[in-house]
């Protein structure tokens, strides 16, 4: 086998930084190849995924049976837009509906055009079934929330980086401190036009910032009391990420054993991305209940590529591996070791402040200023050392590797973790 010749990957990097716009600050490696939880850059070197494209990469990279469902429908149809009916889409929506237990499904693409759908389906439910006043509908979000970067969605975001310079904002929304039920309370009791309450059950962006215990049970008894749409964006912590299929699902990793008698925080309005796809391919989907989602009518909304035929196919082989190799288990099993080996390094570390997390979508904290560089630098030296993460709001890393990790991999990978920190201390 001929030698593979070393690339200068600063020309990738010049390429990029020359001809496209820099809204991304990207740690200077260049991927050209994944399989499962490795990924090798330009010049042939091997890391651990700790970041699996910010969890739409659970299945692992390039899944065989993910990829066999591309080529084989991408060969027969790929899209037909909405104007007419194809032979994938009605088996795909039944799926999800099956799959999530939900009536109906609005398939979209990306991320923030499922908020951005949730939201105008939101809006117009209180219009037409709360009998609102026509625009006067409030929803509730939580300070600190990453909904995506869309003109509506940053509308409703603190972060002045990506609000700066780009308003005039989309009104009609209410901001609550993250966890707290009894600002939530206050303001859905002092807002008779409250339609509903929009929130992620880990803030992922954030820090991966997880509620206090019984929160989201208690913000959907306060939906339920005053009559408000509970909408959750599971985008990234939805899709086994978190140690359950759902992040609302209680203690269930359903769809793997019968979770009849577990207790569910069940939204009104799901909102699902990334990982539905395996990373493969951009798909993404509102569910709800016909009462909710019927107010949408032909013409309200739409998307030439939503639910096109070779998104649908992928989603499913994607769905199916995530209850055919029971990686909700092994994201509760494996999340439980990270953190309790991490835990019993911080308990002697001046570097690390704490780890925290649900399932494979972890967070450590570093003990310095969100405006310093620790945690980049940290991030370059984990990078040297063969393992990819990237930091969030400054001094918090987080590690988030594809679901499909074994045991002995994960201890590897906080070997990695524990040297690479050892050294800054």
């Amino acid at each position: 086998m001929q030698e593979r010749q070393s690339t200068n990957a600063q020309e990738y990097i010049d390429l990029e930084d020359r001809y496209g716009a820099h809204n991304y600050h990207p740690l200077p490696v260049v991927l050209e190849k994944g399989e499962g939880v490795y990924v090798w850059d330009v010049d042939g070197k091997k890391y651990f995924d700790f970041l699996s494209a910010y969890s739409a990469v659970n299945q692992g990279h390039c899944h065989p049976k993910i990829i066999k469902a591309l080529n084989d429908q991408s060969q027969l149809l790929t899209l037909t837009s909405r104007a007419f009916y194809n032979n994938v889409l009605g088996q795909y929506e039944k799926y999800m509906a099956e799959y999530f237990k939900f009536d109906m499904i609005l398939p979209m693409n990306t991320g923030a055009e499922a908020v951005e759908t949730a939201v105008k389906i939101a809006r117009r439910w209180a219009y037409q079934k709360k009998r609102i006043p026509e625009n006067q509908a409030q929803i509730v979000v939580c300070k600190n929330n990453f909904h995506g970067r869309t003109t509506t969605v940053i509308s409703f975001s603190n972060d002045e980086d990506a609000k700066k310079n780009f308003g005039p904002f989309t009104s009609g929304f209410i901001q609550v401190p993250y966890s707290d039920v009894q600002a939530l309370e206050q303001v859905i009791k002092e807002n008779p036009n409250v339609a509903a309450f929009l929130v992620e059950p880990i803030q992922g962006e954030a820090g991966v910032n997880v509620p206090a215990d019984g929160f989201l049970a208690e913000a959907r008894a306060l939906c339920d009391t005053y009559n408000v749409l509970m909408i959750c964006d599971e985008i990234q912590t939805g899709i086994a990420r978190t140690g359950k299929l759902l992040a609302t699902c209680g203690n269930c990793t359903c769809p793997n054993r019968d979770c009849s008698n577990t207790p569910e925080v069940k939204p009104d309005l799901l909102i699902l991305g990334k990982a539905i796809s395996g990373g493969v391919y951009p798909v993404s989907a509102v569910l709800a209940n016909k009462p909710i989602m019927e107010v949408i009518t032909p013409g309200s909304h739409g998307s030439t590529f939503g639910g096109n035929p070779v998104a649908a196919k992928v989603a499913m082989a994607a769905l199916d591996v995530v209850k055919e190799e029971r990686l909700a288990e092994n994201a509760d099993k494996l999340g439980n070791l990270f953190r309790s080996l991490m835990q019993d390094y911080i308990a002697q570390s001046k570097v690390v402040r704490l780890v925290r997390g649900k399932g494979l979508l972890n967070a450590v904290v570093i003990n310095d200023s969100p405006e310093s560089d620790t945690a980049w630098n940290i991030c370059m030296r984990l990078r040297d050392n063969g393992l990819l993460a990237k930091p969030t709001h400054g001094n918090i890393i987080r590690f988030a590797p594809p679901l499909v990790m074994t045991e002995a991999e994960l201890r590897e990978c906080v070997a990695i973790i524990v040297k690479t920190l050892r050294e800054f201390e």
